[in-house]
């Protein structure tokens, strides 16, 4: 492709110097411990092509049904596999925050999990899991 224009990045300069881009501006953070993550999206699993020793991280979002115990359902899905989940983050739901349950119409809020965990989407152990907890999610 040809040059973009009005099409910006944020990233490393190594980024810069790998790919061939210009440099606009340096130490644009507003705070010198914050640290850039980059994704890649797919959508089917990208099998590892390095042979780095950091393991993967790969990170979810979910919401549960509602019940005792549904989000250490949830979690369990990766411990019973032995894979490491370096992060936990749930925000109330956008639409439909708040539900009504129950006989006595007890209001309950709906939150959406963001779950960081060491793993490929490629692993076999790692599709368990997330067909595992595709059992007890409602998203």
């Amino acid at each position: 492709g040809g040059k973009r224009w009005g099409v910006g990045g944020g990233g490393s300069r190594r980024a810069a110097d790998l790919y061939g881009l210009h440099v606009y501006d340096e130490g644009i953070q507003d705070d010198t411990s914050n640290v850039t993550r980059f994704l890649a999206l797919s959508r089917e699993p990208i099998p590892p092509t390095n042979s780095v020793d950091k393991p993967y991280k790969t990170s979810i979002a979910c919401s549960l049904k509602e019940g005792p115990g549904a989000l250490f359902k949830a979690l369990a899905c990766f411990s019973l596999r032995d894979i490491n989940m370096t992060k936990i983050e749930s925000r109330p739901m956008r639409t439909n925050p708040v539900t009504s349950t129950g006989a006595k119409q007890s209001m309950q809020f709906s939150y959406l999990f963001y779950i960081d965990i060491e793993a490929n989407m490629a692993d076999e152990n790692t599709q368990n899991a997330l067909r595992h907890l595709n059992e007890s999610a409602t998203f």
